[in-house]
């Protein structure tokens, strides 16, 4: 445990346990499904991946500028699934996938039931 984990005002999981090569887990901590989604940078000029790393939440690339061109500008792609050549230079989040419908009501009706009971209505006793 990391001494700066123990005066942390916020005690949001870091999802720890989920393994970055699955697309998507249960946290074993939380209990909140959790998506891995890898992302890399790229310089908006030529094109050549950037080492990324998150700061305050934001994709970004390690250096200021391209080691190639020299270019500032850069491009954020999200890789759907991550090879080992490109291991290097992504960044993982791990995003707590919320769901679409909080609550959900459903209610059936059975076909017997109903069909007996019009044969009730149907014989006016």
């Amino acid at each position: 445990m990391n001494i700066l984990e123990l005066f942390r005002k916020n005690h949001e999981c870091q999802h720890a346990k989920i393994a970055p090569d699955k697309d998507v887990s249960y946290c074993p901590d939380c209990g909140e499904l959790i998506e891995n989604q890898w992302y890399i940078t790229r310089c908006a000029c030529c094109g050549v991946k950037l080492k990324s790393i998150i700061k305050n939440g934001e994709v970004m690339p390690q250096e200021h500028f391209c080691h190639n061109c020299g270019a500032k500008q850069y491009t954020v792609e999200r890789v759907n699934k991550i090879n080992f050549i490109d291991i290097n230079y992504a960044v993982l989040l791990k995003v707590v996938v919320k769901p679409e419908v909080d609550e959900l009501t459903q209610s059936w009706i059975d076909t017997e039931e109903h069909v007996h009971a019009k044969n009730l209505i149907g014989l006016n006793i």
